[in-house]
Order: C-alpha cells, then structure tokens, then sequence
C-alpha cells in the first residue's frame, strides 16, 4: 500500500494532465498507467481489456445515451418554446417577473434532460431575445438562466447521477429521488432571492407586463402536460417498481417520440441531428467513464483509499469538520475543473472515506452533485457561464460572473442545510 504523499502526488499528476489540455478520458488513463506501471507491474497494466469489459458490459449504463436521446428529441420538438410561454404568464405578476420563468423553466427542463448544460442553453436560446425586448437588467437575465441551468444535475433523472451510481454501486433510484426534495428547495431560494432582490430594486425587472387573462392562462397549461407526463411516467416507472432506470429511459425516449410527432416535428432530418448530438455526447461520458473504472481499479489495488482514511485519523478531525474540509476542496476544484471531472477524478478515494465516517452514500451523492452545481457557475471554468456568453454573443463574461454570484449563496446555504440536516436528501428515499 502507498502512503498519503504519493497518492496525493498522483492525484496532482492528474489535475496537471487535465489542465494542459489532455482530455478528461485520457488523463484518468495516463494516471492510472503510470501508477500500474510504476507500483504493481506490466501485468496490471495488460488487464485493461478485461477492466474496460467489466465496466462497460453494465445494463445500468445504457440509461445514459437514453437519457440524453430523450432530451435531445425534445428540444428539436419545441417543447421548451411551448413550456415557456405557458409558465411566463403565470409568473410575470411576481416581482422579477419572466426572471422567475427562467428558474422554474430550467426546473422542469432539467426534469426530462438530465444535464445542466443543455438546460442553460436551451432555456437561454428561449428567454433571452424575452427579456432584452422587455428591459430586464441583462446580468441578472444571465444569472438565473446559468444558475437555474445547475438544476439539471440535481433534479433527477440526472446523468450525473447516474454515473455517480455507477461507480459507487449506489442505488440510483435512491439517488434520483433523494435529489428532489433539494432540487426543488434550491429552486425555491433562487426564486426568493430573485423577489426580493427586484423588490429592492424594481428597474431590474424591466417593464411591467399587461396580467393574462386567467382563461388564456389556464389553455397555456396544456402547453406543460407533454413534459410532465413525460416525467412521470419515467420517475414513475421506477418508483413504482415496474422498470428499471434504463427501461424507463427506454420509456421515455419512445414518449419523447409520441410527443414531436404530435407537435409534428418528427421527420428524418430531426432524428439524425438528435440521434447524432446524443452519439456525441455519449461517446464522450462512456470514455470518460471508462477511463475512471480503469482508475478505479489500480487505486484500489494500491490501497489509496485506506492510505487516505489513515491520514484523515491522524489529523484527528471530526466527521463534521472533515465534511467542511471536502467543500472547500471541491470549491477549489470547481474553479478549475469540468463537474464530471471533479466527479470522477475524485469519487475513488473520497466515497470509502466518506462511507468509513458514517455517512450515507446516498447523502454524499447529493452533497457531491451540489457541490458540482457550484462549479457550473464558479470562474474560471464554470461551464454555464460560457454556455449563456455564448447564447449572448456579445459583451464580455464577467457579466455573467457578476449576474451569477448571488445565486452561488443561495447554494452555499443549501450545501449547509443539508449538511445539518441530512434528512433534507434523505427523508423521501426513506418513504419509498
């Protein structure tokens, strides 16, 4: 077994490989070859082939391009221009007005794709050009977007879950439901602080807009059933025990199908660019993937995770302090590094620890997801904030760093909440 020294050295051998531009999959190989290579032996290194079968040959896995598939289909079917339009009149009475659209837009987005980014990008195509023609103060427009863009990964069904459950061999039925009691209290907080905040100042949220009448209002709604029933169904089928996570992505994907055809957009043009977009996509989740079971694998092997554990006794520092100590080491990590990156790079050696203090698998799940939700927004790196500079197209990106800010203290409070009180995440996987 190595020592903590050494395995910390590899751990930063890796970050370097990740920040001169090595790709993710490809800097979790290079790491976990040098230490086969340099600590157990060439034999170590030839079991790749079997590693790389083990992991992959995973029902569970086939969820992911399912998942991203169904998103997919639905953005190209119009869905989420419907979805808007039906929630901004119900919302523009509120102070903040279509801010508010924006927060629970992403909330239900993230409901049905499963990625963060894809949600700041398909909500921001939409509400932009919105807001700019009703004098909304652009940074906080760019904020709620990138930050109700994190929602993806938290609302389930979440790849990012997915994965996570993967590695770990958590339940990720446990995990899509412990995400959405936070989920939706994260997207409250946004919403609080957007009301009050435009309550402070009013000029933030442009024009007053003319009320709906409550008739045009409630034939809108209609406009929300194809991605609820959607979400339901899936969630439902797996709560319910009558399919697995994959069979109801498989569900889902043929309903995704059922609803372009009747907004009819469903045509072969639509199909190949969805079904191109989610090969992309998967291709790149399965290596990285891929790259992680090989490194979790020799880690082990090496005996990191105890070395580690044996270090964090030695400092004599509480379950709760230790708890501390991994937010702000994935507050720094998150400057720096992709959400599934930081994820992955650091699930092999932190997860036994975690577990070895106490603490549910589940719980951390969600812990880690919200800390990574962090890093979407956090400079240098963060992920949504050049996908809304980019829908932008203008300007520089400290205003969306700007914009974004305040809404990393409402999940700064929300990481706190369900530090102190677990049962935050915990409380509705313990009822099904």
């Amino acid at each position: 077994m190595i020592d903590f020294g050494t395995a910390f050295i590899g751990f930063l051998l890796m970050l370097t490989f990740m920040l001169v531009g090595i790709s993710i999959a490809a800097s979790l190989f290079l790491t976990a070859a040098i230490g086969a290579l340099a600590y157990l032996g060439l034999p170590t290194l030839l079991s790749f082939g079997n590693t790389m079968w083990g992991a992959l040959n995973d029902f569970i896995l086939t969820c992911i391009p399912l998942f991203i598939l169904l998103g997919e289909i639905l953005v190209r079917a119009g869905v989420t221009d419907r979805m808007y339009r039906s929630l901004s009149g119900w919302f523009s009475r509120l102070p903040g007005g279509l801010l508010h659209t924006n927060i629970v837009s992403c909330g239900i987005f993230a409901a049905i794709s499963g990625s963060s980014v894809a949600t700041a990008a398909t909500i921001g195509t939409v509400a932009m050009p919105a807001m700019k023609a009703r004098g909304y103060e652009e940074k906080m427009v760019l904020g709620s977007v990138a930050a109700g863009g994190t929602l993806g990964i938290l609302i389930p069904p979440s790849i990012n879950m997915v994965v996570y459950g993967a590695i770990t061999n958590t339940s990720i039925g446990k995990l899509f439901i412990a995400g959405i009691v936070p989920g939706i209290l994260l997207a409250g907080m946004f919403m609080l602080f957007i009301a009050v905040y435009c309550m402070i100042k009013p000029s933030l949220a442009g024009e007053a807009e003319k009320p709906q009448p409550l008739s045009q209002r409630l034939r809108a709604l209609g406009d929300l059933i194809p991605p609820a029933l959607v979400f339901f169904v899936v969630m439902g089928g797996i709560y319910m025990g009558w399919a697995t996570p994959t069979e109801a992505a498989a569900i889902g994907v043929v309903m995704s199908l059922l609803v372009a055809a009747w907004y009819r957009k469903l045509s072969f043009a639509m199909l190949h660019d969805a079904f191109l977009a989610a090969t992309r996509t998967t291709a790149m989740v399965l290596l990285i993937i891929l790259g992680a079971f090989f490194l979790n694998y020799v880690v082990g092997m090496l005996g990191v995770p105890q070395a580690v554990s044996n270090y964090v006794a030695e400092l004599g520092t509480t379950p709760l302090e230790t708890i501390w100590i991994l937010v702000l080491l994935y507050l720094v990590l998150g400057c720096f590094l992709e959400t599934l990156s930081m994820m992955i790079a650091t699930v092999p050696v932190i997860v036994p620890l975690v577990v070895s203090l106490g603490y549910d698998p589940v719980w951390f799940g969600i812990f880690l997801v919200i800390m990574m939700e962090l890093s979407l927004i956090t400079p240098p790196v963060g992920m949504n904030l050049y996908v809304v500079q980019g829908i932008r197209g203008k300007g520089s990106i400290i205003d969306v760093i700007r914009g974004a800010l305040p809404f990393v203290l409402a999940m700064l409070l929300l990481v706190t909440l369900v530090i102190y009180f677990p049962g935050i995440a915990l409380w509705l996987p313990s009822k099904i």
